[in-house]
């Protein structure tokens, strides 16, 4: 079929969900075509050999991708983020319906949710069904990021996502609570699917550029190596680690925690360590994608850790997925949806987020499985990964979703959901 990926950001912006999906949907012998802005994510300056135009086409891989103009900027501003979302949302709307050709089905990747609104335009003028990929609850996550203060405003983002949610043929969720999350918000049950994200298989099993990581090498050497990788923010609560850490002085000597990454908070965070007077404690620098394969290979454990707030227990962090993939034993600090496919993977264990005494007691008790073990841990997350949440498997069942929408007008034909032993509604 013709599918239309109707998405703010894609290639070359990170987006695991871009680039590489058409790509698989293309192997599965489909025609894909893109919609979507001019690259600026996520340092919000656009990318060499970019200028905002009124459209632009370009091919990738054989697949036709047409931008249209957007604000760019991703900074911490409220105002200029708000600019950000509505001015692709309005380009889309206006400019995407005369750039590409009818679709058989569009697939909308939401955040952000004003992407509703190119997707409801596109599904009232081409006729065609729209499946709408919701990878972030929309206000809870802007809301619980600290980006959303006006009650005002959040509440009427919620009518609008309410609106966008009732529109949709099909929705696709990354997680079970998600899917609850929709139902209790009045989303018809049936239109619902949950279908688990997966990782940047390309990039992160070193088909990539290689990068040197002999200073990471000789930073980890000799170190039980306890490695949080990726952004550094606030939802992250990375205070958490630096109290385990502490602890783990007294319980766990050899263990080392090292950071990879960046973010709004590293800065803060690397003080408080040295003001913590903790020699356990490492910061490197952040890392492409391409390099954390390597990087992660010189982890013993690999950590996730949240906040501790109702939004975060039914997230799936795309870390999980990542460090599944690699091979990695996974400590989920994470509570709920996140922590259960971790415990049903058989990669990892679990403890409450928020906790500095549960983190140091699960560090001390990896410590304690001795190498062997972790490294079987961590072939069963690896064996997991490639059965149920890989990107051949994800593609699967988003055929099967197309199909539905297409061919049934969007009428349920059975949720889907890769997993085994689970329920379905």
């Amino acid at each position: 079929m013709r599918i239309l990926i109707l998405s703010q950001f894609f290639s070359p912006e990170p987006d695991f969900k871009g680039l590489p999906f058409a790509r698989e949907l293309v192997r599965r012998g489909h025609e894909v075509e893109v919609l979507t802005g001019f690259p600026n994510y996520p340092g919000g300056r656009l990318y060499p050999g970019y200028r905002v135009r009124p459209w632009q086409r370009e091919v990738q891989d054989g697949i036709v991708v047409n931008r249209v103009p957007l604000y760019p900027s991703h900074d911490r501003s409220a105002l200029r983020r708000i600019a950000n979302y509505a001015s692709f949302a309005l380009s889309a709307s206006v400019v995407g319906p005369w750039l590409v050709r009818k679709p058989d089905v569009i697939y909308a990747y939401h955040p952000p949710a004003t992407v509703g609104l190119p997707a409801m335009v596109l599904r009232a003028l081409r006729g065609c069904p729209v499946v709408y990929d919701i990878q972030d609850l929309w206000p809870d996550t802007v809301v619980s990021s600290g980006m959303m203060r006006n009650r005002w405003i959040a509440s009427a983002l919620n009518h609008w996502c309410r609106l966008v949610y009732g529109r949709m043929d099909r929705i696709v969720v990354l997680s079970p609570g998600f899917r609850e999350a929709l139902i209790a918000r009045g989303v018809a049950v049936e239109k619902i699917d949950v279908i688990y994200n997966w990782a940047d298989e390309t990039r992160l099993r070193g088909n990539g550029p290689k990068t040197n990581v002999s200073a990471a090498r000789q930073v980890m050497a000799g170190r039980f190596n306890v490695v949080f990788a990726g952004t550094m923010g606030l939802v992250q609560s990375l205070d958490t680690v630096l109290d385990a850490a502490k602890l783990c002085l007294a319980t766990v000597p050899q263990a080392q925690f090292v950071f990879v990454g960046g973010g709004i908070d590293k800065a803060r965070l690397e003080q408080r360590a040295r003001d913590m007077h903790l020699p356990n404690v490492r910061f490197l620098p952040q890392q492409p994608m391409e390099a954390m394969g390597e990087f992660l290979t010189l982890a013993d454990v690999a950590m996730v850790h949240l906040k501790d707030d109702p939004l975060f227990r039914i997230t799936i962090p795309s870390k999980t997925q990542a460090y599944l993939a690699s091979g990695r034993p996974i400590l989920m600090a994470v509570a709920g949806d996140a922590a259960n496919l971790v415990a049903q993977s058989g990669g990892g264990v679990t403890c409450p987020p928020e906790n500095p005494s549960a983190m140091a007691a699960a560090v001390s008790q990896l410590w304690a499985m001795g190498r062997e073990r972790r490294e079987a841990m961590g072939s069963r997350g690896r064996a997991f990964y490639d059965e149920h949440l890989s990107l051949v498997v994800g593609a699967a069942e988003f055929d099967r979703v197309f199909e539905a929408a297409v061919g049934r007008n969007g009428v349920h034909v059975g949720r889907v959901d890769t997993l085994p032993h689970r329920h379905a509604a």
